[in-house]
């Protein structure tokens, strides 16, 4: 009995093209939910999020347990995302959301938080 051999009908990879998403947006919105991503992070931004006023370095490490440099480096790693601001008053540290947050990030943000 010999073998039939059948034409080939799909190539993989060729059948359908991905609908376009453009690099730059995906590469920005992965280091936002990599800065949300963090519980510690998340209670950080969520507390800001609700404060009316700026919140003191030494609020965050009264309230969340943690050493001064630990919230330091949570801060530093939300600063790099583009979410907080700081102010220093004295000796202390004061953070604060941006107030110019992308609006999807702040639409984001109301829907996680509010």
């Amino acid at each position: 009995m010999a073998v039939k051999e059948l034409p080939m009908i799909r190539e993989r990879g060729v059948c359908c093209g991905l609908p376009a998403v453009n690099g730059k947006w995906a590469a920005e919105r992965a280091e936002l939910m990599k800065a949300l991503s963090d519980p510690t992070r998340l209670t950080m931004v969520a507390s800001l999020w609700k404060a009316r006023t700026p919140i003191c370095i030494c609020d965050f490490t009264a309230g969340l347990g943690l050493t001064q440099p630990t919230i330091s480096h949570h801060m530093a790693r939300l600063k790099d995302a583009g979410l907080v601001d700081a102010d220093k008053r004295g000796i202390w540290i004061y953070y604060r959301l941006r107030d110019e947050l992308p609006a999807e990030t702040r639409k984001l943000l109301s829907q996680l938080l509010d």
